[in-house]
């Protein structure tokens, strides 16, 4: 008789069943829409909706886009106890974790990038 998944992981030992749930936690958790986000978080549209100051059919707007400002998508992570970080990956070199973007009015602001490995590169932007 064949075994079904649920069978295979209750017959391994609790430290390799942990380890796999983590590692699972770990893989899922590299890739979640902002809706899939948000439930794990276990927030409700009208929650986030309330803690942005913004209609809730707003908040299932967002979920919708395929394209949206780094602010919006910003706030809304903040909104949810998280913090955002947008890292450019090139080909010849360590991956660079951009912050300090431009600001909302469109001014120019310092940007600071940072190398994976701790290094401050410095140069401006302009809106």
């Amino acid at each position: 008789m064949a075994k079904n998944i649920d069978d295979i992981i209750r017959s391994l030992p609790i430290a390799r069943r942990r380890r796999i749930e983590r590692r699972a936690e770990e893989l899922i958790g590299e890739e979640m829409t902002l809706r899939k986000l948000r439930l794990a978080q276990k927030m409700t549209q009208a929650e986030l909706a309330k803690a942005l100051g913004i209609a809730q059919k707003q908040i299932s707007k967002i979920e919708g886009r395929t394209d949206m400002h780094l602010s919006t998508l910003r706030r809304q992570v903040e909104a949810m106890g998280g913090s955002l970080e947008l890292i450019a990956r090139f080909p010849n070199r360590a991956p660079v974790t951009l912050t300090e973007l431009v600001t909302e009015t469109g001014r120019v602001s310092k940007l600071r990038a940072q190398s994976t490995s701790g290094k401050a590169i410095k140069s401006k932007l302009r809106a």
